[in-house]
């Protein structure tokens, strides 16, 4: 039996549902929003004394289930089907006797102005606007001007819809412009698998006077039904909105049904900000034998380590869902501008939201466990808040790693899933949310630093690359004597600092476009100029061209008396520099520090027997590929060693092929460079080991 139009312009024809309702009979059809779903709003803005009216009623049981629950007993229902209207009227006939149905267009109603507090609609004006064509939206201005014309001032139009892009935005503009207030809720679902996959929502338009000149404009979005409104400032901010919601509620479905062949990541905002509060991820491992207990667990991540390889990309969150053993792993990290009430009040946030991400086959009632790493949500205290017009917003902040340790950052916003720079500290203080084991004598200023800075310690497995790479250098010795180091991009300075404190007789110049970065690592990071360590502000590309275009003896050093004269070329150039720009598939460098005429340069600075480091993030294959080639015409000898788990990979660029070192002497080169730099009395990380920083390395 065919009971849908053959296109959609039926819709507003009545032969057309006088056809429909003759052949479903007295069933009711309810296109969506059973009346237990709608009732707690409806209940909020229907009041029993209020004059309802109900445009295309169809045989709905809506009207007959507000007047038999005592919602409201006054509705008048109207339909342009003559079949529905003697179908309703024979139903509710002797018993509604205050509720009527009338045959009438609601393009044309015959009612008087301002006749009704309430216009009910749930579905009509979806049947309607089916397209964006003139003639369309003809009949939907029709429409809403009639139903602004029978409501009362302070009276409220209650459309019920799925809430497609044009309906919504359609009725917004329009109601908005007449100076109405607008608020769009949500509809909760009952979890019935036969419904509608899209969530249903309640326009909710109530009727103010028109104030000439007024401009202001109250849109809102409830998104459960114990919400408060939220306010946004358009209506496209509101379409995006539902927008949001109906594309969750596809996830939703989809997860619900079929395992997932990729992993599904999500953001849970804050209702009151709209900032993001969670990030989720979702991992299926089809490989776990399914069990009653091990189909679903919630995993949060500490606060500071979702930067982690293990929790912040794909192969490791793969390999955490596989060792944890769970058929479907959803990991949760926290956000540093959120506040969060220990791994209780987490659970007792997320429980309702996660279920809603639950694998098929789900037992009922199963508990699902959340897990973590040593029991609690980990430890982060902002310690700075700024923004550069170069760098754009950024903070650094202090966090508790695996064990005792604890690190500060730098992050740039923009990019907050990466840490742009990071240093291990010494015996910090104990940071807000860290449990004291005794009580302090003394207690800590709330400004006091959280501890000094181990300049031993390489945080970054790039930089400890790029270090070992000096092993490159010719000479007989294993530790270079008179050493003059260039390194453009100056991050929290733990790179250049490095060098210059191990490295006894390097002059280290370090170029830093931002001056804002200078100012966090000296104040933050334990950073300090002097003799033969020297800061210059300016953009790198500018830096280098000068000293090549120069071609003669500059004074890179201002501290330097007159005779100490620094030659103009180096025996290393280091770039470690971000690029701003996200809309390429390189973020280090900038794509102008890899381009022919400036590699030129770079070589022109370089002593012949020195070595060009370069630190490259490149996830465009082909961009990477065309990178290299340009390396390879201007540098003959090219070596390359891959940061494992990470994107970053070090290349190693040298001027004479001649100087080509196979992967056995590289070794012994760096153990002899090691044990020249670890020297009685100064502190090694003795995690740091050089020759394996290079054991990864080949020739390209």
């Amino acid at each position: 039996m065919e009971l849908l139009p053959r296109s959609p312009a039926e819709f507003g024809s009545a032969r057309y549902w006088d056809r429909f309702f003759r052949q479903r009979g007295q069933r009711p059809f309810e296109w969506y929003g059973a009346f237990p779903e709608l009732c707690p709003v409806l209940h909020k803005y229907v009041r029993p004394r209020d004059k309802v009216l109900v445009v295309g009623c169809g045989n709905s049981e809506l009207s007959e289930q507000l007047y038999d629950l005592g919602v409201c007993e006054d509705i008048v229902n109207i339909d342009i089907s003559d079949a529905v209207i003697r179908q309703m009227r024979e139903r509710s006939a002797g018993t509604r006797p205050r509720m009527s149905y009338l045959l009438m267009d609601m393009l044309h109603m015959d009612f008087p102005d301002a006749h009704f507090q309430v216009v009910l609609d749930k579905g009509t004006l979806d049947a309607l606007l089916t397209d964006e064509e003139e003639a369309t939206l003809a009949k939907v201005d029709q429409m809403f001007a009639e139903i602004s014309r029978v409501l009362q001032v302070g009276g409220r139009y209650l459309c019920v819809s799925l809430a497609q892009a044009h309906v919504l935005k359609k009725a917004v503009e329009y109601f908005s412009q007449e100076s109405w207030v607008v608020r769009v809720h949500q509809v909760a679902s009952s979890g019935d698998e036969q419904q509608f996959v899209l969530p249903v929502f309640v326009y909710v338009m109530t009727k103010f006077r028109k104030i000439p000149g007024s401009a202001a404009r109250i849109l809102e979005i409830c998104h459960e039904e114990q919400d408060k409104p939220m306010r946004v400032q358009s209506a496209e901010q509101l379409v995006a909105a539902v927008k949001n919601r109906q594309h969750y509620a596809l996830l939703c479905s989809q997860i619900s049904k079929t395992p997932c062949r990729e992993q599904v990541s999500l953001d849970l905002c804050d209702k009151e900000s709209g900032k993001p509060r969670y990030t989720l991820h979702l991992v299926d491992s089809p490989s776990v034998k399914p069990s009653r207990d091990n189909h679903f667990a919630i995993f949060i991540i500490p606060q500071g380590r979702e930067t982690e390889w293990l929790f912040g990309t794909e192969e490791g969150r793969r390999q955490l869902a596989a060792s944890a053993g769970f058929g479907r792993l959803l990991t949760v990290s926290l956000h540093r501008e959120q506040h969060y009430q220990g791994m209780a009040g987490i659970q007792a946030e997320l429980s309702g939201k996660v279920m809603e991400l639950a694998p098929p086959g789900l037992p009922a009632r199963q508990q699902v466990p959340f897990l973590s790493v040593g029991g609690d949500i980990g430890v982060r205290a902002v310690r700075h808040c700024a923004s550069s017009p170069l760098s754009g917003d950024f903070v650094v902040e202090d966090v508790k790693g695996d064990g005792t340790c604890y690190f500060r950052r730098l992050i740039f916003l923009q990019n907050r899933n990466v840490v742009q720079s990071e240093a291990r500290l010494l015996a910090p203080t104990p940071l807000p949310g860290q449990k004291k084991r005794r009580k302090d004598k003394k207690k800590a200023s709330p400004t006091e630093p959280s501890g000094a800075i181990d300049k031993s310690y390489l945080c970054c497995e790039h930089h400890k690359a790029m270090v070992a790479g000096l092993c490159l250098l010719g000479g007989p010795d294993a530790l270079p004597g008179e050493l003059t180091v260039l390194v453009v991009g100056l991050g929290g300075g733990s790179l250049p600092l490095f060098v210059h404190d191990y490295f006894l007789q390097a002059r280290v110049a370090v170029v830093e476009i931002d001056p804002s970065m200078l100012e966090v690592a000296t104040r933050w990071f334990g950073f300090s100029q002097g003799d033969r360590m020297q800061v210059h502000v300016c953009d790198g590309l500018d830096y280098v061209a000068k000293l090549a275009a120069e071609g003669t003896p500059h004074r890179a050093f201002q501290g330097l008396h007159q005779a100490q004269v620094v030659p103009h070329w180096y025996d290393a150039v280091m770039f470690d520099v971000d690029s701003k720009d996200l809309t390429v598939g390189m973020s280090c460098p900038p794509p102008a520090f890899v381009e022919k005429p400036f590699l030129q340069k770079v070589k022109n600075i370089l002593k012949p027997e020195g070595v060009f480091v370069l630190n490259l993030v490149c996830r465009d294959a082909r961009l990477k590929e065309s990178v290299l080639g340009t390396l390879r015409a201007v540098f003959p000898l090219l070596y390359s060693r891959h940061i494992q788990g990470e994107v970053n990979e070090i290349l190693f660029c040298q001027l004479g092929p001649t100087g080509r070192r196979e992967p056995s002497e590289l070794g012994a080169r760096a153990r002899a460079l090691e044990g020249a730099l670890r020297q009685p009395g100064r502190p090694w990380d003795s995690s740091y080991v050089l020759a394996d920083m290079l054991q990864a390395v080949h020739i390209i």
